[in-house]
């Protein structure tokens, strides 16, 4: 078993972002001034210098951090936790209650009568102590 940390391969996280986008390498290349053959080149290598980054980033419509720290799982995770509701996707809001709201008016109103309740005996032993 290696211990050894495994680089981002940028490229590859580029073409995940694009194909996420549903864009191809085309567009892509036309979006930041060259030609698919050089996309391909770029998907295909594990560094991108820097300038280049920042064109594809504003071209994919995410920042340069979004492009380096890509990864499959965080994607998986998001669309396994964004709710459904007859196929339309409501990006993580849960409109249902998690909680009976019948439950936390009890709940009040019985805090309520107890605070009354400690006025009361608060009260009295003014009373008493004159």
């Amino acid at each position: 078993m290696s211990t050894a940390i495994k680089s981002k391969h940028i490229g590859r996280n580029i073409s995940r972002i694009r194909e996420l986008k549903d864009m191809k390498q085309e567009a892509l290349a036309q979006a930041i001034g060259t030609n698919q053959q050089t996309i391909s080149a770029i998907e295909n290598s594990e560094t991108v210098e820097e300038q280049r980054l920042i064109e594809i980033a504003k071209a994919l419509g995410v920042s340069v951090e979004a492009i380096k720290n890509f990864s499959e799982e965080a994607v998986l995770n998001i669309i396994g936790n964004t709710y459904h509701d007859n196929g339309i996707v409501n990006a993580g809001l849960n409109y249902n209650c998690n909680f009976n709201p019948l439950d936390k008016v009890v709940e009040l109103y019985e805090r309520l009568v107890q605070s009354e309740k400690d006025k009361v005996e608060y009260l009295e032993k003014l009373l008493n102590g004159k």
